[in-house]
């Protein structure tokens, strides 16, 4: 069974849903396959100024996530007009250096959205996760800048896009009988953990099956 993981580094939502992604791998183990892609978001669904995205945050930190600290919205900047790929290239970047854990983007986030560094500066996303990573920071901007990552960073985009979804985090279940779970939107592990415990009883159930009777008859 495979949990694909779709998320924008800069999303406060997959900034609140990290507690239950830790919870799924503690829980699952190597049972499931635990895989992370970048969706990104577009200009239009960045916050328009600081003062809306500290209301975001005091909305789904404070009202619904309850949380003891509030989101630090000092990593917002008009003059982008909505464009903060580099973060994400940076953390898709890492793959190629051996980080495809969740090191670097989240050392990314918490550089964004706790301390409020502007991250969506490329120089400044390299610096964070070189230092996180104890990488060669000019080899990882050369390699973040480069057709290859963009264009992987674009087709995982496009993947979620094409689940029909629009709200991160968002998460993709797939099982070995071809049963496919869409949770988008949704931070809470209760509804995750009780539908992976149904797909991997039905994937179990077909195993035995297959055990005692062999495959279907022509």
């Amino acid at each position: 069974m495979k949990i694909t993981y779709y998320l924008e580094v800069l999303s406060s939502w997959c900034t609140w849903v990290e507690p239950t992604w830790d919870a799924l791998k503690e829980r699952y183990g190597n049972r499931v396959q635990f895989e992370w892609k970048i969706a990104l978001m577009s200009p239009g669904d960045f916050p328009s100024s600081q003062a809306q995205c500290d209301w975001f945050y005091r909305r789904s930190g404070g009202t619904v996530m309850r949380s003891p600290f509030m989101l630090n919205s000092g990593w917002f900047d008009a003059s982008r007009k909505g464009i903060y790929d580099a973060p994400n290239l940076v953390a898709e970047a890492g793959r190629d250096f051996g980080f495809e854990g969740d090191e670097l983007r989240r050392a990314l986030a918490h550089a964004a959205v706790r301390e409020g560094r502007k991250v969506g500066d490329m120089a400044t996303a390299v610096a964070v996760a070189a230092k996180a990573g104890k990488l060669n920071a000019k080899k990882l901007r050369a390699n973040a800048e480069s057709a290859a990552v963009r264009a992987r960073i674009e087709a995982s985009t496009q993947e979620f896009f094409a689940h029909q979804i629009n709200q991160r985090p968002a998460f993709i279940l797939t099982d070995a009988i071809g049963d496919k779970a869409v949770f988008s939107g949704l931070i809470r592990l209760e509804p995750l953990t009780a539908t992976i415990d149904a797909m991997l009883a039905d994937t179990a159930a077909y195993a035995a099956h297959a055990t005692h009777f062999g495959k279907p008859p022509a």
